[in-house]
Parts: structure tokens; sequence; C-alpha cells
């Protein structure tokens, strides 16, 4: 057997990258698009398939699977001390309805060549190292997101999680049974010695900057609102200009708002109104409801709460200029997060030793590490995505940047696996 402490001295990435890629490209046949993307929803059939094929994957790697009861899927290569807690990788493989080959999947295939390296290396951890599919990150099926990591975090119920319907009143309790991935281990009480997930950036940064490898330290806190605006329907001819109670006027003031106030607290800002409807929706009738979503993010949550403050004054003052009432409803909080010193350190270091150019960066989507992050050590590895597009079906990767990834988890791993073991990183 190959001591880990031999590949840790070496600069060697190890990881093969034409496996990875085939890896991928197998998985993305499951629901390919003509577009060149995947559309693999959760809990489909489509996405039994890709279960099917990874849980395969893993078996024939020498894992031991084991699935828990809200479909999550844990395959575990076992080291020398199986009393230590595992150190575990991750992600996703369900998609958007117009989704890529990359998001998520990314993830899971890096964690499996992990796997597949150390096999051919011969090398054996002292703690076990897991790979894990979450179930439903996507939350395009059924709601919330990140549903599986939020059930084994303690974050959501397992008897709420499994009455969520979606579109066509399925449950995920009807929907995990009909492809026979409710397991029967317990979604709870699984340690965690560490957690790294290795991620494309579903953002442009590494990419202008020329960087190879984002090293995550953290995840930017989100606070979402809905909004609506009322004033008054009137007929848009004989109404004057200052006698209106226009609630898309209102709107407009709210939208350069956000915009304005995001700019206005950077760096790690962001302020978006993604959805705006008009009612009653007719060229010539002055709009008496507007409703819209508000979405802000920010990596202080002191910093994120002034933004909010500040755009809150803007709704008041604007509907009382223009005769208007308005509801204001939180719809999502996640708070800020860094992640583990510890894991942070591991990966910078495993790219400095690799010859990587990297630099640190911010996750401004949110991702399943951000739960792991609760129960143990947690990092995030980011490689580059072509102009930074993701949740599309034209999203690509190279493979060169994906190997690269790869090769900074592995060694991200092997030294968690090493500092656990030498009790210098604490659960």
């Amino acid at each position: 057997m190959t001591p880990v402490k031999e590949i840790l001295k070496t600069n060697a990435r190890h990881v093969d990258s034409t496996r990875l890629w085939q890896s991928l490209m197998d998985l993305a046949r499951l629901g390919a698009t003509a577009k060149g993307g995947v559309c693999r929803l959760a809990l489909t059939d489509l996405d039994r398939q890709a279960r099917d094929l990874f849980v395969q994957w893993c078996e024939a790697a020498g894992c031991s699977v084991s699935i828990d009861a809200v479909g999550n899927i844990f395959a575990r290569r076992p080291g020398r001390n199986p009393k230590l807690p595992p150190v575990m990788t991750g992600s996703h493989i369900d998609t958007q309805p117009t989704g890529g080959k990359f998001d998520g999947c990314f993830g899971v295939m890096a964690g499996l060549e992990v796997i597949r390296t150390l096999n051919d290396l011969g090398v054996e951890t002292e703690a076990s190292l897991e790979v894990v599919v979450w179930t439903n990150e996507e939350g395009s099926r059924f709601a919330p997101c990140m549903m599986g990591s939020g059930v084994f975090a303690g974050k959501f119920t397992l008897e709420d999680t499994l009455a969520k319907r979606d579109a066509q009143g399925v449950s995920v309790g009807e929907a995990l049974n009909s492809i026979g991935y409710a397991g029967p281990r317990a979604v709870s009480g699984h340690p965690v010695g560490a957690y790294f997930e290795a991620h494309i950036e579903q953002g442009p940064i590494l990419e202008d900057q020329a960087k190879t490898i984002g090293v995550v330290l953290g995840a930017l806190g989100q606070k979402w609102f809905d909004l609506t605006l009322r004033g008054v329907e009137a007929h848009a001819g004989p109404t004057p200009m200052h006698l209106r109670k226009d609630a898309l006027v209102g709107a407009a003031a709210v939208v350069e708002a956000v915009n304005r106030t995001a700019l206005a607290h950077q760096p790690h800002a962001c302020g978006t109104v993604g959805c705006l409807q008009a009612y009653p929706g007719s060229r010539n009738v002055i709009p008496g409801e507007v409703r819209m979503t508000l979405d802000f993010r920010h990596l202080e949550g002191e910093q994120l709460n002034a933004m909010i403050a500040e755009v809150r004054g803007v709704i008041e003052a604007t509907c009382a200029k223009h005769g208007l009432s308005h509801e204001l409803v939180p719809t999502a909080d996640f708070p800020a997060l860094y992640f583990d010193k510890g894991c942070v350190d591991a990966v910078r270091e495993s790219a400095k030793a690799l010859g990587l150019p990297h630099m640190d960066i911010v996750s401004g989507a949110g991702h399943d590490a951000i739960f792991l992050a609760e129960l143990g050590p947690a990092g995030m590895i980011f490689v580059p995505c072509e102009n930074g597009i993701s949740h599309n079906e034209i999203e690509n990767a190279t493979p060169d940047d994906l190997a690269a990834g790869c090769a900074v988890l592995l060694r991200a791993m092997l030294a968690a696996s090493e500092a656990i073991a030498n009790g210098r990183l604490a659960a």
C-alpha cells in the first residue's frame, strides 16, 4: 500500500482526466437535451437511472453503498480506522429543466474519481472516505432546494419533506418509492469528519482572472422577499399624471433602489429583482398592482441587514409619494457562512502544491456544503465555467480545469484524513 504521506509529498495530479470526463459524459446522456444540456429532474425515472449508474460505479470501485430515508446515497471507501468520522465529498445529480452537464454532477464524479484514483495508487486512508449524492439540490420539481442535505443537517424534518408535492400533486415520498430510493438508513446522526464539495463556479470571476482554482472562503447570506405594491387602476388617457396612483412607477423606484444599494455595499453585495408582474396588464390601463421578488445577498450579516433597511425606506417613501400601499413578505433567510479555516487552508495548500493558479473567492449561490458546514468542518473548491454560464444547456467547462479541481479535492481529502487521525481537525 502507498502511504498517504508519499502522495502528499509529490506535486503530481494523479487523477485520470480522461476517465473523469468520460464519467461526466456518460452521466449526461441520461436526460440529454437537443441543445447539449441535461433535463434530469429530481426523483424522476431519469434520476433513477443516474442514481443506478452511480451506485453501479461505486460498487465496482469497492465501496459499500447505503441510502437514507430521503434518498441521499452514501458510497463509503473504508479506512484503516473505522472509528474515525469519515471525510466526505459530494454534490447532486438532479438538474434544472434546462440544465447543464456539470452543475452538481462534477462534484459527484470528482468524488468518484478520487476513490478510483486511490484504488489505482493502492492508498489506504486512516479515516473512511465517502461520496454522497444529495437528493433534490436544485428544487426544480420539489421545493425547497437543497432538500436532501437539509434533512441530513436537521434543517427540514423528514415528515414535512416527504409530504412536499410537485406541480402534478406527487409527493416526495411517493416519488422516492416509485423510483426505489426510499432507503432504510436514518437521516441523522451520521458523523462528519470533514466535507469538501467541488463545483463549477457558476460565475465569471475565475475565468476573468485567469485562475484555475477558486478557494471558497464562504457563502453569501441570502434574504428573499415578495413585495406587493397596490395603487389604483385607471384609464391611461383621461387620468392626469399628478392624480395617478401608479403601482408600476413605485416598482420602478424600488428596482432602482435594489440595484443602487447593492452597488453601494461592495464587495460581495448582490441585489436582484428577478420577477415582476404588473396588473391588470393592459396597455391603456394604469397598473393598480405590482408583485415582485427581492433577492439580497452579502457575506456580512450587518451589511445585508443595512441593504434591506435602505430599500425598505425607499419602499415606504415611494408609497407615500405615489399614494400606494405595500406588503413585504420574507420568503427565505440563509445566514452568511465562513467555511472552516482548516478545510479552506487544505484547499489552498493543495492548489499551491500542484502549481495551480488560484484565488480566494466567495460563493454567491447556495450549495449542499452550506448545510454540511453546520455538522463538521467544510470547504469548497471552484473551477471555471465558460463565460460564467450555469443553469443553462450551454454550460461548459474544460477537461483540464475539471481534472485540476479533482486533483485538489483528492489532496484536500487526504490531508483532512491525516489531520483527523492526528486530532488536528475536530468534527
